[in-house]
């Protein structure tokens, strides 16, 4: 029984040692480093600020467009100015943007729209410093869906430029 209690005992006074440090975690050097309150959380993960994760769930990664046009709204200007501070300070990363319609019109026609509004996010980034290196347009018009349905609040989402996040060498 007395080795059961000094047990009881010991594991206590390291649990509690283990408390008393609130800053053993931070690689970071100082208080609200990794994993801290105010921190950057896991690496990897949506609370870390440098993951693509936290770019496509806090910057956004995507901009809609109305039907037939290309033009950027104010709306969207900001989540771009989000996207280009973001590129610029992660600059081991690389971007796809990928220009998307609604299923009206043809596959040419769309391929054609996607291509304008996937560039038009091309070109506001570029504006906003972002190294024309680090970025790749592709359209795919029609063919990539989000929604299915033949409405506009399915429409609506599919008329849309989606900016992905990659590691690699920008040149």
């Amino acid at each position: 029984m007395a080795l059961l209690s000094r047990g009881i005992i010991l594991a206590s006074v390291l649990a509690l040692a283990a408390c008393t440090n609130p800053d053993r975690f931070d690689s970071a050097g100082g208080a609200g480093g990794a994993g801290g309150i105010g921190g950057i959380g896991a690496p990897g993960s949506a609370s870390d600020p440098r993951s693509p994760l936290y770019f496509q769930q806090t910057i956004g990664d995507r901009v809609l467009f109305p039907v037939d046009q290309s033009s950027i709204t104010p709306q969207y200007q900001a989540v771009l100015d989000g996207q280009a501070q973001w590129l610029m300070t992660n600059t081991d990363y690389v971007a796809i943007i990928e220009g998307h319609a609604d299923e009206q019109g043809t596959r040419e026609y769309n391929l054609a729209l996607g291509a304008r509004r996937a560039n038009a996010v091309q070109e506001y980034l570029i504006s906003r410093g972002v190294a024309s290196s680090r970025l790749r347009v592709i359209s795919y018009g029609k063919e990539r869906p989000i929604e299915l349905c033949s409405d506009e609040a399915c429409y609506s989402q599919n008329r849309r430029a989606v900016t992905v996040i990659s590691a690699g060498l920008s040149g």
